[in-house]
């Protein structure tokens, strides 16, 4: 067994973090006084000016498409080399995320027809169109069961009407993917489909940003007697929540993985204020509570990164069943996050609660991603569920 990294990937892990270095830290303190200052409005923490540079720069450095398909001008380097590149641009607070967003590629590419290749998937995997899942309703979060958005076929048309909360971004997308009931009496097994809704389609309106903890960005819309024509369909009618899975896997592995560089960065925080602040005439880090709160987060990280890379290294294996892995990096990757968050704000004291640090910001973005793309709690259910079923324990490498 080789826990080696190739060559390739640490000259992309060095380059990816001397990026991070010169371009993404510069801009700290301007995301937490935008953040701080934008109060109810829906404000970006990183001007239009600046995500334009740091858009232009990943490009020279190709950063762009890391696994996109060569066909679509991508450089086809697999899921490892994606949550390394992930991890690393996420020592930064700088809520900047390369083009195009992985979940919704990979729902593209599986359920694109022919005509919707050229009109979405091609421009959407070269950065060109932006997209936003939309299935989250206000009585329907964990429990995709509960949606309530119809879908009705009439006349050769579909007509959704219903209510879509907590849509990420939505005034910058070009499209959107609404899932809705087709067929009330199938549910989740054959009644659900996905149909792709353009921005500015008659009937689409977003209504109002929802006001959240932490850089979180979120709308809800409401859709009105939207006609559509049966190409806008996704995929087959009915069956949605099949392709759906694995595109979760794919986000909440990233997720993970912004979680590894967010702990990364507090540790190295943590062990330079040990290094350098004396209480009562001695330096912290001859403290017992610091050295175990430093040793306990390096441990838990550590297990974190081998979980987040063999979870990669199975997509890229071609392992198509990664409910599993996805409910265990969700629930271990950001409670990890949260309790070293916790000990880095324990370890500064009251500087660790000010905006001077990144620490605070980390700390409330961290209890947001307890919550987005499924609590804790749905996860251990649903991981226990398949384990039960097994009958046997997980297996690594099945």
């Amino acid at each position: 067994m080789d826990f080696r990294l190739p060559d390739e990937y640490l000259e992309l892990k060095r380059m990816v973090r001397k990026f991070t270095e010169t371009e993404l830290f510069p801009l700290e303190n301007n995301v937490v006084e935008r953040e701080a200052a934008r109060g109810f409005t829906d404000a970006p923490s990183i001007s239009p000016e600046e995500e334009e540079y740091l858009k232009q720069r990943t490009k020279e450095l190709g950063l762009w498409g890391i696994e996109v398909p060569e066909e679509f001008g991508g450089q086809d380097l697999g899921a490892l080399a994606k949550v390394i590149v992930v991890e690393e641009m996420n020592r930064s607070i700088v809520q900047f995320t390369l083009p195009p967003d992985a979940p919704n590629l990979n729902l593209l590419q599986s359920c694109c027809n022919k005509d919707q290749y050229d009109k979405y998937l091609v421009p959407y995997a070269k950065g060109e169109k932006r997209s936003a899942l939309a299935m989250t309703e206000p009585n329907a979060g964990s429990d995709a069961a509960a949606i309530q958005t119809r879908a009705e076929y009439k006349n050769g048309k579909w007509y959704l009407n219903g209510t879509k909360s907590f849509i990420s971004f939505a005034p910058k997308v070009d499209f959107f993917i609404v899932i809705a009931v087709s067929d009330k009496e199938k549910g989740k097994k054959g009644g659900f489909t996905a149909f792709l809704v353009d921005k500015g389609t008659s009937g689409l309106q977003i209504v109002r940003n929802v006001n959240t903890i932490g850089d979180m960005f979120a709308y809800e819309l409401v859709l009105e007697d939207i006609e559509l024509d049966p190409s806008q369909v996704l995929g087959e009618v009915g069956n949605a929540f099949i392709p759906l899975q694995n595109r979760f896997g794919v986000r909440r592995m990233e997720l993970a993985a912004r979680c590894l560089g967010y702990a990364d960065r507090l540790i190295q925080l943590m062990i330079e204020q040990a290094n350098v602040r004396t209480t009562f005439g001695k330096p912290l880090a001859g403290r017992q509570a610091v050295q175990w709160w430093i040793s306990n987060s390096t441990m838990e990280l550590h297990a974190a990164r081998l979980m987040v890379y063999h979870a990669a290294w199975k997509v890229d294996q071609g392992y198509k069943d990664m409910r599993k892995e996805a409910a265990m990096l969700k629930v271990y990757a950001t409670e990890m996050l949260s309790k070293i968050a916790d000990r880095a704000i324990q370890v500064h004291g009251g500087l660790g609660l000010t905006k001077e640090m990144p620490i605070e910001y980390i700390a409330r973005l961290v209890r947001v991603f307890r919550i987005i793309e499924g609590p804790s709690e749905i996860h251990r259910w649903l991981l226990a569920r398949e384990i039960l079923k097994d009958g046997k324990p997980y297996e690594m490498y099945k």
